[in-house]
């Protein structure tokens, strides 16, 4: 076991077959809600808003610099559609990577976008804490499937085929 007692090390795992894969603030406690499972759904969806209200109030003085620069209506507009735009667009985007995985290239060709909607990503986040951990519909449903085909591979053996005896 590695020092979170929660995420078990790959290389001394004793449970033959795969092996559930960690989340983010989880661990492995995702797949039998144990080890404080609830404090930390509890903590990441609190965590989570408090980040969003905190960003809000970092573009709350961007705003704010921007009026005191006084650069005109049309700028502020813009500066504030385009947030609320990104916003969206990042929230859609990390909802929908809760239940599916996203290609790496449109991932990364995101990157700004993301960065940018930071808060649409923080408030799925959120939301998605209150019924369960980030991701774990996707994990647990890629654990299971994967713990059925090992099981399917490993039933249809049932012995080293040269022990077998020949009829003579």
């Amino acid at each position: 076991m590695s020092a979170d007692s929660s995420t078990p090390d790959r290389t001394d795992a004793t449970a033959p077959g795969p092996q559930p894969e960690p989340l983010r603030f989880f661990g492995t406690t995702w797949v039998a809600h144990d080890n404080g499972y609830a404090a930390r759904r509890a903590g990441a969806a609190a965590g989570s808003l408090l980040a969003a209200v905190a960003g809000c109030f970092v573009l709350r003085f961007a705003y704010e610099g921007m009026a005191i620069a006084d650069v005109g209506t049309f700028v502020n507009v813009l500066m504030v559609v385009m947030f609320a735009i990104c916003s969206a667009i990042a929230f859609r985007r990390t909802w929908d990577g809760f239940t599916r995985r996203h290609d790496p290239a449109s991932q990364s060709s995101m990157r700004g976008l993301m960065a940018i909607g930071f808060i649409g990503s923080l408030l799925a986040y959120f939301l998605r804490s209150l019924t369960e951990a980030p991701g774990e519909k996707l994990h647990r449903e890629e654990y299971e499937t994967a713990r059925d085909q090992y099981a399917k591979r490993t039933s249809r053996r049932t012995g080293n085929p040269s022990r077998r005896k020949r009829k003579g």
